[in-house]
């Protein structure tokens, strides 16, 4: 099975900084797009950036500037830089990929289990 783990949530004062991690791990032949997703209290989840495998980045508008999505491919490894956070960005962020688990099978979407991010002085 796969699994991706995130990692680098916390507490942050507004202007701070924070780096999330996501990584996968288990029976894994190749890992395609992959994407941070936030989601507060009575909200729908929402699309925050997302990276292709040969680094071509997105972002929502509320974020640009701010936040850069990287991947590392050889530690199926995906990273969210969060710069100048404001009370706004407060949110459970997941990230999430699209992982193939051999040559023979298409790309299925994967969750991790999220991760706090609380932007509040």
């Amino acid at each position: 099975q796969v699994q991706l783990v995130e990692s680098g949530g916390g507490l942050v004062q507004p202007g701070g900084s924070l780096r999330l991690a996501c990584a996968a791990s288990g029976s894994i032949f190749s890992i395609g797009n992959m994407g941070w997703y936030r989601q507060v209290p009575g909200k729908e989840r929402e699309l925050v950036a997302t990276i292709t495998t040969g680094g071509i980045s997105t972002y929502v508008d509320s974020v640009k500037g701010r936040f850069t999505i990287s991947r590392d491919n050889d530690k199926n490894t995906g990273y969210l830089q969060m710069n100048s956070l404001k009370p706004e960005d407060t949110a459970v962020y997941y990230c999430n990929a699209i992982v193939r688990i051999t040559m023979w099978t298409m790309g299925h979407p994967y969750w991790g289990q999220g991760t706090q991010v609380t932007v509040s002085s």
